[in-house]
């Protein structure tokens, strides 16, 4: 019933009859159909508004808007309220019946780890006997049950069927990476979260936010609007740690590796073969590797003991995990013992967290060959940021495409060069080719050196003026790799 669905909706004025079932709530008018309550949302190019009457002629019964339309429609009901995207939010909670307050909702956010994280968890809760949901940008999982992922976090009808699917398949426990675009977008609004988590923030997305400041702010928003029955989990040794939980009324509790926190974890021994730490004074060795994966991992110990877990039941697992597809994801050649990693590391921090443990771990005269390009449509600002950070960190660098999307990829590459300083480009070369880029890395390695891929990660595809083609960095180097060996 329309009437029960704008339960607790600040109304302003209501035309027509509340007292009539619909089908379903859309935002997209493409998507409706008959018996749908369409919800016109300014969006930041586009403005609902715009296709209202498509909506109504495609089978729209009810309209939710700012803004009363020119022309009404006769037996279509129209809902004027204050702000649209907040009257969504409370509409998608009444209409699903609020499906996160029957289960254990846990959201990670951060520039780099939330996918890390959040598959960490869903793996140790599926092996502590939970069946548990995943919303991330790899994949969305309900228990064995994949269904592919287009966004880091759904748009927020999506995210609600979503939560009930998981809720109705017997879900106790969801894990989800909250980006800053939802937040900012109001696609978490009203979900009810049991816990949060903040990994770290740097340079990123500034595209969208305009500046860092906006992006810490929108990062910490999500952090002031918990409830009081809520945990919050931050980092202390990221310098925005403490402020992400100034504000917040949840429980606040810090990790870290450098400092005192309620969760420290010490290092004691880095290599390929993963990480040796000690958690809370009890030592564990973890197929995981590199500092970062360090603060993954304590992140996730974090979360299972303030949801209940024993620390040694979590830990015995936690030590036999591996992480997520595309993250520090490697393969060896069979002839040259080549090291091959793929990563998702499109932003600068990540690329210096994901090379600096590399250059850590690597022994005698191992070189290190990094390919690296830099998204389309996407912050213009880290373009030479990334080439010099590749740059300072490798023997040998290969600036490519990534995903140039609606831009040109020689001009994107441009745009990194300009990050390559004087004596880097000895060690420097461009080829737009991404393919044609991971097949040179292969050429010029050799034994046992450690070659990068970065930027793509889990991605299967490489999108070109609104195209996607096929293409997976771990496939094509497995390919050359066995194609330069025989």
């Amino acid at each position: 019933m329309l009437k029960e669905v704008l339960y607790k909706v600040n109304i302003r004025s209501v035309f027509g009859e509340a007292n009539q079932d619909i089908t379903n709530l859309q935002t997209d008018s493409r998507k409706v159909s008959q018996g749908t309550c369409f919800i016109a949302i300014k969006g930041i190019s586009v403005n609902g508004n715009e296709f209202i009457t498509k909506a109504i002629e495609n089978g729209a019964i009810a309209i939710v808007t700012e803004e009363m339309p020119a022309v009404l429609v006769d037996a279509v009901t129209y809902i004027i309220v204050d702000n649209a995207a907040n009257a969504l939010s409370v509409m998608c909670n009444n209409f699903y019946n609020s499906p996160a307050s029957k289960m254990k909702v846990v959201g990670v956010t951060g520039t780099n780890g939330k996918t890390t994280i959040a598959t960490l968890l869903w793996k140790l809760f599926s092996e502590l006997g939970c069946k548990c949901g995943l919303i991330s940008t790899v994949q969305n999982q309900i228990g064995d049950e994949i269904i592919p992922s287009t966004h880091t976090t759904p748009d927020i009808i999506s995210l609600n069927e979503l939560l009930k699917q998981m809720y109705e398949n017997g879900c106790t426990h969801v894990f989800m990476e909250c980006s800053s675009h939802a937040i900012h977008q109001n696609r978490i609004d009203g979900i009810e979260f049991s816990g949060a988590i903040f990994s770290n923030i740097t340079h990123d997305h500034l595209d969208y936010h305009q500046t860092f400041d906006e992006y810490i702010r929108v990062k910490k928003s999500w952090f002031d609007n918990l409830s009081s029955a809520s945990f919050a989990i931050s980092n202390i040794d990221d310098k925005r740690g403490a402020v992400m939980l100034q504000n917040t009324v949840a429980k606040k509790h810090f990790y870290s590796l450098q400092t005192l926190a309620e969760f420290k974890g010490k290092i004691l021994e880095n290599s390929l073969s993963g990480l040796h730490m000690s958690i809370n004074d009890i030592e564990v060795h973890f197929k995981l590797i590199g500092e970062f994966n360090a603060y993954n991992l304590l992140a996730v110990y974090a979360a299972a003991i303030l949801l209940g877990e024993d620390k040694y039941e979590v830990l015995e697992i936690l030590s036999a995990l591996t992480g997520a597809e595309g993250r520090f994801d490697y393969l060896m050649s069979q002839h040259k013992n080549v090291i091959g990693i793929v990563d998702y590391a499109h932003t600068p921090d990540a690329l210096i967290n994901v090379l600096a443990t590399i250059k850590n771990l690597r022994q005698g005269e191992q070189k290190i060959i990094t390919v690296v390009g830099c998204g389309g449509n996407r912050d213009t600002s880290k373009r030479p940021i990334m080439a010099e950070v590749a740059c300072q960190y490798s023997d040998k660098v290969i600036l490519t495409s990534d995903n140039p999307r609606n831009e040109d990829p020689l001009e994107i590459l441009k745009e990194m060069e300009t990050g390559v300083n004087v004596i880097a480009r000895k060690k420097c070369i461009t080829i737009s080719d991404r393919m044609e880029a991971i097949k040179t890395a292969v050429t010029l390695s050799e034994q046992n050196d450690i070659l990068l891929i970065a930027g793509k990660g889990h991605e299967k595809y490489q999108e070109i003026k609104g195209v996607k083609y096929e293409f997976d960095d771990k496939k094509v180097m497995k390919e050359m790799f066995e194609l330069l060996e025989k």
